[in-house]
């Protein structure tokens, strides 16, 4: 896996400015108790700071990205020292002109390679960090390019808009789902398209499904449903932007209790598996989708390494795109599948383009 991975993927810009996992169901599925110790994926950071809402004693944010710890990092410190209408500004979900000079007045906290780094990106910063990730420069393509030639922003809109279900439905039946919208999101979301310019071709390496038919038609059922017109992770693949819908760290109700918290964040280089080596006795576990992008071999290597640093109740929450992966299915001497809790939080998960969301309990 680290050849594999380390050597082919690059590393050295942002692939995720924000994590496109939801958090909600992710903090339901996990519920970890007060006092917890929890292992995270960092990816874009998002999802790591929302375990702080639930006072856990550590939080251990790890990635074989660098650049994705920069940014964690970033976040991380504009979290701590920003005023809440300040890091809003400073992240890119509201207009401002002042994102340089709010970031040399916290660059000082941060570790000499994150500041470093950062210095020399300053336009990523000025531009609005959570716009600059190439996943998101992605959607924004779409969104700016592709849509218009299917539909007008009005129509957008009106997807958008909070309606009944049944009049949700009627719309994309009717109005929504034209011969160009199948064409063109085929297009755009294929195999090829997305491996070049969204995420990366070797992560597609155990996919063996048709990648743009799958997505379609997880699109077109969550189109259809009444929870597309408050998911922001939707709003941003159809516009560009979060419009007024907050990621789960940063709702009002929520950013308190993470800044309050935000020390007990520790950010560490290395694969998942064995960053958790370093601390072990882990009472929850967010795993991403990782296993998406490993083989049989190295996927049973990995979990079995993870299981040697999990207390006996750990919870593991993770998701599966394209690759079926479960744990509980390797491993169920060792691992109990939360069956009717995985597959009710699957069906509330904002993030649509997911086959299934699993929860496996070590027992």
């Amino acid at each position: 896996m680290k050849a594999r991975i380390s050597e082919e993927v690059p590393f050295d810009f942002i692939r995720y400015a924000n994590c496109w996992e939801d958090a909600e169901v992710l903090l339901k599925g996990l519920s970890p108790i007060p006092g917890a110790r929890i292992l995270s994926v960092a990816s874009g950071g998002d999802n790591s700071f929302s375990l702080l809402s639930t006072n856990p004693s550590l939080v251990v944010a790890a990635d074989i990205n660098k650049t994705q710890l920069f940014l964690t990092e970033l976040k991380k410190v504009s979290i701590q020292y920003l005023s809440y209408d300040n890091l809003l500004e400073f992240l890119g979900f509201a207009e401002s002109n002042k994102r340089i000079q709010m970031f040399n007045d916290i660059k000082g906290l941060m570790s000499s390679d994150a500041q470093k780094y950062w210095s020399s990106h300053l336009e990523e910063i000025n531009k609005g960090i959570i716009n600059r990730g190439k996943f998101e420069r992605y959607f924004q393509l779409f969104s700016k390019w592709i849509l218009p030639l299917i539909h007008y922003s009005s129509a957008t809109e009106e997807l958008l808009r909070i309606k009944p279900e049944e009049e949700q439905k009627e719309y994309y039946r009717n109005h929504w789902n034209s011969w160009r919208w199948k064409l063109l999101f085929k297009l755009f979301f294929s195999r090829a398209v997305m491996g070049k310019m969204g995420r990366d071709p070797q992560f597609f390496s155990e996919v063996k499904v048709p990648v743009s038919t799958y997505i379609f038609l997880k699109a077109e059922k969550h189109l259809q449903s009444k929870d597309a017109q408050d998911n922001q992770i939707l709003r941003y693949n159809l516009t560009g932007n979060f419009g007024t819908l907050l990621p789960n760290y940063l709702l009002p109700e929520n950013i308190h209790s993470i800044k309050s918290n935000i020390e007990r964040l520790v950010i560490r280089e290395g694969y998942v598996h064995e960053v958790a080596k370093n601390f072990k006795a882990f009472h929850c576990m967010n795993l991403s989708n990782i296993f998406e992008y490993l083989s049989n071999k190295e996927y049973t290597e990995t979990v079995s390494m993870l299981l040697e640093t999990s207390e006996k109740g750990c919870k593991m929450g993770y998701w599966n795109l394209m690759v079926p992966r479960r744990i509980s299915g390797t491993f169920p001497q060792k691992v109990s599948y939360q069956k009717e809790l995985s597959q009710l939080l699957s069906q509330s998960d904002k993030g649509f383009f997911y086959n299934q969301f699993i929860i496996d309990v070590v027992v």
